[in-house]
């Protein structure tokens, strides 16, 4: 298990108070709560996109929070996607392969082996800007999943497609994380959500974590 201490931020009229908490080190683990509840401040603060004075996050043995935020290894697919719509969805992907100082051989082995399994071989071609919802959903998977992160985190990853896509890419990225066994944070508000992809579930309410409802 990694474990995260202090984190505990004060805003105007909200407080994110976890003072402790256990990820698993394998598998998905989903926080799962309504909007408003405190999840996209807890993601934000993980991630560094935030300041969170006093945080600690031993994973591996390791405290990711002290390290500078490129060398924590994190891999994120946010709600919004983020994709640079002037690249191609194959540029994109190697993007992130540039920036984890991948050698260019094995990018471009890894990108055929997320084609495959993302079904992205089609529209690698692309420019972002053009690509479907779904299409570039899995995109931003595969950007976020090339350079072998140490955790991934994925933000509402689902909340723009509809209902029969959800299905799909649910299976997708379940497909993916299995085979890569990157230990993953979903954070969705989604039952459906927890019922296809979580192992395990915290549930975030008016900040602070309280229970671990049963997803079966």
């Amino acid at each position: 298990m990694s474990l995260i201490k202090g984190l505990i931020r004060d805003y105007d009229g909200f407080s994110l108070n976890i003072p402790q908490w256990e990820i698993a080190e394998q598998g998905i683990t989903a926080l799962w709560g309504p909007s408003g509840s405190g999840k996209t401040t807890a993601f934000r603060l993980l991630i560094g996109l935030e300041p969170c004075p006093g945080l600690s996050w031993t994973f591996a043995g390791i405290d990711l929070a002290a390290l500078p935020v490129p060398e924590r290894r994190l891999g994120v697919v946010f709600q919004t996607l983020e994709l640079f719509p002037h690249l191609s969805a194959g540029e994109n992907i190697l993007f992130a392969a540039s920036a984890r100082r991948l050698p260019e051989q094995v990018a471009q082995t890894r990108l055929g082996e997320l084609a495959t399994d993302l079904q992205l071989q089609n529209c690698l071609a692309r420019k972002a800007s053009v690509l479907s919802g779904g299409e570039a959903q899995r995109v931003a998977l595969a950007r976020a999943v090339i350079g072998q992160p140490r955790f991934l985190f994925l933000d509402e990853p689902f909340s723009s497609l509809d209902r029969e896509l959800k299905i799909e890419a649910r299976a997708l990225v379940r497909k993916v994380i299995d085979k890569l066994r990157i230990p993953t944070l979903l954070i969705t508000h989604d039952e459906e959500d927890l019922k296809a992809l979580a192992d395990s579930v915290v549930k975030i309410r008016n900040g602070s974590l309280t229970m671990h409802p049963n997803v079966s």
